[in-house]
């Protein structure tokens, strides 16, 4: 039987082990870290949880990360109002905003259709999303989902949902990355840059 730290650092340990992207090892090292931490940033950390708890909420319009529903794409008169990126999660977004090409609205759909987890269509925010073309301002759907399993399978179900509703629906190019080895693509990156070609 594996040996177990004692009362609250175990504790501590668990919790850091059950978030996404931590270890055990690593939730072990952030739990020593904290113990050896000033009490001042040890305090940060715990108001900053709390914080982020009491204050963030999902958007009422697109589902993304917000103080104050409407969020500020959604609020934003600038914006493209007749396309709207559709997204797995908040983080998404701002990997979009980041690259300050898109300038339309977001939907955050909170995950992708994976039966092996048991998320279904109706477990997404795949009705808000219809609920919001009810209005003729839209006119492109920019499917921007993870290029795996789970995406291209969402992204398939909502091509066929959205397709007979006289809106466009398009999705990222994809293909091969700058830098890139053509040895080290697999076939479905290969294939994929074949179709997406342009003329030099």
């Amino acid at each position: 039987m594996a040996l177990a730290y004692d009362g609250a650092i175990q504790r501590l340990i668990d919790s850091f082990a059950s978030l996404p992207g931590i270890g055990p090892k690593g939730a072990q090292r952030i739990a020593f870290y904290l113990l050896g931490a000033p009490d001042d940033e040890a305090q940060r950390l715990t108001e900053a949880i709390a914080e982020v708890k009491a204050k963030v909420k999902f958007c009422e319009i697109c589902g993304n990360v917000c103080e104050t529903s409407p969020c500020t794409v959604c609020a934003d008169p600038r914006r493209d109002h007749t396309v709207i990126c559709v997204v797995e999660e908040p983080k998404d977004v701002m990997s979009i905003e980041r690259t300050r090409e898109y300038r339309g609205l977001y939907h955050v759909l909170g995950g992708a259709i994976n039966p092996m987890a048991n998320i279904g269509p109706n477990d997404l925010n795949i009705a808000q999303l219809l609920n919001r073309l009810q209005t003729d301002e839209v006119k492109e759907i920019i499917v921007a989902l993870n290029p795996n399993i789970e995406g291209e399978a969402t992204t398939t179900y909502l091509s066929r949902l959205l397709t007979p509703l006289d809106v466009n629906v398009t999705r990222l190019a994809s293909g091969l990355p700058v830098g890139g080895d053509l040895e080290y693509a697999d076939e479905i990156t290969l294939a994929r840059a074949l179709q997406g070609r342009q003329s030099v």
